[in-house]
């Protein structure tokens, strides 16, 4: 297997609810402030399902990327998990953890729709927030190994692409990160 020019392997947990936008947004900043700071912190997705309100965002009932990177920025920061732990479900926004911001960014871009050579360019240099079709049975029922699956276009559910490999027998395929 060849991996193309991926710094670091930027796997850590899993989730079993709605927050897969909160999970993706979260790797994605993690892996930007540990090639920046070279500090892995893992930080708090239940700090953007409690606190990301005012937007299109709701907590484990779905939400989008940007609106989560849009809050960090807005919030001057995202906390870290250890601070304002994960806990599966709803809650209300605790406050007093927000002067604990620990990792900031200063923006975000989206990639251009359908740009498998714009997708790579960036995943080269950093984890990345994209958007599949999650709702395939073959999908859902995923175990392992490289997915092989139809392809759609409706994009409901949020992964992180962290690379992108060459097997040995010429198979392409991204290497993401699922909550």
């Amino acid at each position: 297997m060849k991996l193309v020019n991926v710094r670091a392997c930027w796997r850590r947990r899993s989730s079993q609810m709605g927050a897969c936008w909160a999970f993706s947004s979260v790797a994605a900043t993690e892996g930007i402030n540990q090639i920046k700071n070279g500090n892995l912190i893992s930080l708090s997705e239940q700090e953007l399902i409690d606190c990301n309100v005012n937007s299109q965002s709701h907590g484990c009932n779905l939400g989008l990327v940007d609106d989560a990177f849009q809050f960090i920025i807005d919030n001057g920061g995202i906390d870290n998990e250890i601070n304002y732990p994960y806990n599966e479900a709803d809650g209300s926004c605790n406050s007093n953890t927000e002067s604990n911001s620990v990792v900031t960014i200063s923006g975000f871009e989206d990639v251009p729709s359908n740009s498998e050579a714009s997708l790579l360019k960036v995943v080269s240099i950093q984890p990345v927030s994209v958007a599949i079709d999650g709702g395939d049975p073959n999908f859902q029922h995923y175990a392992g190994g490289i997915f092989t699956g139809p392809c759609d276009t409706e994009l409901n559910h949020a992964v992180t692409a962290i690379g992108y490999c060459i097997n040995t027998d010429g198979t392409k395929y991204w290497l993401l990160k699922n909550s």
